[in-house]
């Protein structure tokens, strides 16, 4: 006899996915990452835990890439006694709209197409 694969609620998994996703709006608090992995260990949905996992290293990414540009940025700007950080303010503004875009990207993926997970394009995994 073979074993019937289990079927997941669909409206479940495009919750849960997309609360995965949707924490990253809260990354300031960095508390927002228990949110995934919460979300990780309560679903037995391989899809939520893909989507979970995801999400944790994308938290990953925008905290380094945030620091990394957030530093360079507060540098700059006290040598430059603060006329740099209004040049470079775009760049820091561009970081934002790539977040949020990406975040907004993968909420709608996980809304339209909640059978495969999201995977944010050009990032490192430690996952």
């Amino acid at each position: 006899m073979q074993d019937t694969p289990k079927a997941f609620d669909p409206d479940k998994r495009k919750f849960l996915s997309s609360i995965a996703h949707g924490s990253i709006f809260f990354s300031t608090t960095l508390l927002s990452v228990g949110v995934p992995i919460a979300v990780s260990f309560l679903s037995d949905d391989p899809v939520v835990k893909e989507n979970a996992k995801e999400s944790i290293n994308f938290h990953f990414n925008v905290w380094f890439w945030a620091a990394i540009i957030g530093g360079v940025v507060g540098v700059l700007s006290f040598i430059t006694l603060g006329l740099l950080g209004v040049v470079l303010f775009p760049i820091v503004a561009a970081g934002f709209l790539l977040h949020w875009g990406l975040t907004v990207w993968a909420i709608s993926h996980c809304l339209g197409n909640p059978d495969q997970p999201f995977r944010y394009p050009f990032i490192f995994r430690l996952i």
